[in-house]
């Protein structure tokens, strides 16, 4: 189906704004008052812009305040509507927005309702215009799409129909199975926006917190089969009102709402996409880093040991049972930083897996590949970090990523581990956009968002992950926008017992994150431990978790660059990751910068 967005969804002038749509790949836009008012171009420049980037202008809107008035205050509006439909004509409009009225002049009549848009429309049809009426949820008698549409129904014009929009159906809890009555052929236009489950005042809700389909709540999918039942065959259009999109570069914001779009079609059964390849573990992490010394010291006390160096690039190998750790030291690590670059991700076709992630406006990534060197594709997240397809059944098509390194005398590394989870921390304005990413092109589960208190401020976390916890990814957003990166990154490794592990790690010299005395005191105050357990807590900086499927001890490291290692023991059963001790850890990680 045909894609637009209202130009309100974007930050910008409008010519940025239409160019950041055209290039993320939609068809067409709706253009808000407020934009074509404040652009020094004309209606018919924007007109010929819209046309060279290949766009359609799909509606203007909005009208407001139109119908059920006074008949001196219906006569003005019709004289304000007639200039509007000029300027339409100059812009080459053909459907305007009316939505039903909030004025305090509005008289609760549907049959004035009814007469005084058949009035607009007849005005509009002299225009070649179509008239779409939308109820708007805090409308003031209007605030129901079944109302408006047996208002449309009643006036019987061609050139009058109805605008539906999930926002304004879904907010109100109102039943969609309803839409089915209403003739495709009337359903002029179709807006969708998604929202996070909110108990507050519905404008303000609408004003601030909307969302691409798919980042919210709602079960806009669901609406829109609904819709497409009826036989409407217009454009899926997105509008959504967001404090954090206006904020953001257009560009980006652009390519994740098409994609939402591509996610939403795939859902309703009338996109193709090639189908999700779920990951099925971690195969490495990829830290980079000016220097070596501090992170291999770090490595070294955890357990790894340096396996293997590649044969062309500044990369070393690092192992202890499953988990890898390669340690970049190129010219990126100089410009950057230590910090967690790369996620490696076992994939059973990773060809497909690239093919799913195209598809879906994440192209591959180019790199630099010596002659020999095994072919991996990789893509890359919202937060910049790449993510690179590992084959886990290998052979002549799918070689084995490892055997581009050489390996090097070493001890073996003492006991087994495995990567328990990965967590990063997005750029304030990429958090939903990094969920919808996660699920749609690697077909992982996400889980529900859990707000987390820091020393200045409220972290979000939500992870992500596949079905058996192979693949654990917490994706957060700091307490502010300038926090993004402090102690943004962290490794948390697998471990059978985390006190033999954290004793270990401190008699290679490693240094633990201290934990206040008052947090192992209300642990007493809260359970019972056996003789001993708690002094080893005390002792050691472990954090203590419960739930219903068991029990997730835990430790941190001390960080370096920005990234720190966490040891996990993790009882089968339990599903979460700390999330109750995180205030304690940020809290500690504060007073140690």
């Amino acid at each position: 189906m045909r894609t637009s967005i209202a130009t309100v969804s974007l930050s910008g002038s409008l010519t940025e704004k239409l160019t950041a749509a055209s290039r993320a790949g939609f068809g067409g836009v709706e253009i808000f008052e407020n934009d074509l008012l404040a652009s020094p171009l004309s209606p018919r420049e924007i007109r010929t812009r819209c046309a060279d980037l290949g766009l359609t202008i799909d509606l203007y809107q909005p009208m407001r305040d139109i119908e059920a008035v006074p008949d001196d205050e219906f006569a003005r509006n019709l004289r304000r509507a007639r200039h509007k439909f000029g300027l339409m004509r100059e812009l080459g409009a053909d459907t305007v927005l009316v939505c039903s009225s909030v004025s305090p002049l509005a008289i609760d009549d549907d049959g004035l309702a009814t007469s005084q848009l058949a009035r607009l429309a007849d005005l509009a049809q002299d225009f070649g215009i179509r008239v779409a009426y939308e109820a708007l949820a805090w409308g003031r008698h209007v605030s129901t799409y079944d109302r408006a549409w047996r208002i449309v129904e009643a006036a019987d014009h061609p050139a009058l129909g109805t605008c539906l929009d999930s926002f304004h159906i879904l907010s109100r809890r109102s039943d969609p199975k309803g839409i089915e009555d209403i003739p495709g052929e009337k359903i002029f236009f179709l807006q969708l926006a998604d929202a996070p489950l909110l108990a507050m005042d519905v404008l303000q809700w609408s004003r601030h917190y909307r969302c691409f389909p798919g980042q919210g709540g709602f079960d806009v999918a669901g609406l829109v089969r609904h819709v497409l039942r009826t036989g409407y065959d217009g454009p899926l259009s997105l509008e959504v009102f967001n404090d954090v999109f206006r904020q953001a570069e257009a560009g980006p914001t652009a390519v994740d709402a098409h994609r939402s779009l591509l996610v939403l079609q795939e859902a309703v059964g009338v996109g193709e996409l090639p189908p999700p390849v779920v990951p099925t573990g971690v195969a490495f992490a990829e830290l980079v880093t000016p220097d070596a010394e501090p992170v291999s010291a770090l490595l070294g006390a955890l357990g790894f040991a340096r396996t293997a160096r590649h044969r062309s690039k500044p990369v070393d190998l690092w192992e202890q049972g499953e988990a890898r750790i390669l340690v970049n030291t190129g010219p990126a690590a100089r410009r950057e930083g230590t910090g967690l670059a790369a996620i490696g991700l076992g994939s059973p076709d990773p060809r497909a897996a690239a093919r799913r992630a195209e598809a879906l406006l994440a192209p591959v990534l180019p790199r630099r590949r010596a002659p020999g060197d095994a072919p991996l594709d990789a893509v890359a997240a919202p937060d910049g970090t790449e993510l690179f397809f590992c084959a886990t059944d290998h052979g002549p098509q799918l070689p084995d990523w490892r055997a581009d390194f050489a390996g090097v005398p070493h001890e073996p590394a003492p006991g087994p581990a495995h990567i328990d989870h990965l967590a990063l921390t997005q750029p304030w304005h990429q958090y939903d956009e990094a969920a919808l990413f996660h699920r749609s092109v690697l077909g992982l589960h996400a889980q529900e968002s859990v707000d987390v208190a820091d020393p200045y401020g409220l972290l979000r976390s939500r992870a992500v992950t596949n079905a058996d916890g192979s693949v654990r990814i917490a994706l957060g957003v700091g307490a502010a926008p300038a926090d993004d990166t402090l102690h943004a990154q962290h490794i948390a490794l697998a471990v059978a017992d985390v006190a033999a592990a954290a004793r270990a790690f401190r008699a290679a010299g490693g240094g633990l994150l201290p934990i206040p005395a008052n947090y192992h005191d209300d642990l007493a105050a809260r359970y019972e431990f056996a003789d001993g357990e708690l002094e080893t807590y005390r002792d050691l900086g472990i954090l203590y978790d419960r739930d219903a499927g068991g029990v997730f001890r835990h430790c941190y490291t001390r960080t370096v660059g920005r990234v720190f290692f966490e040891l996990v023991e993790r009882e089968p059963g339990y599903r979460g990751y700390g999330a109750q001790n995180a205030p304690v850890r940020l809290a500690a990680q504060h007073a140690g910068r």
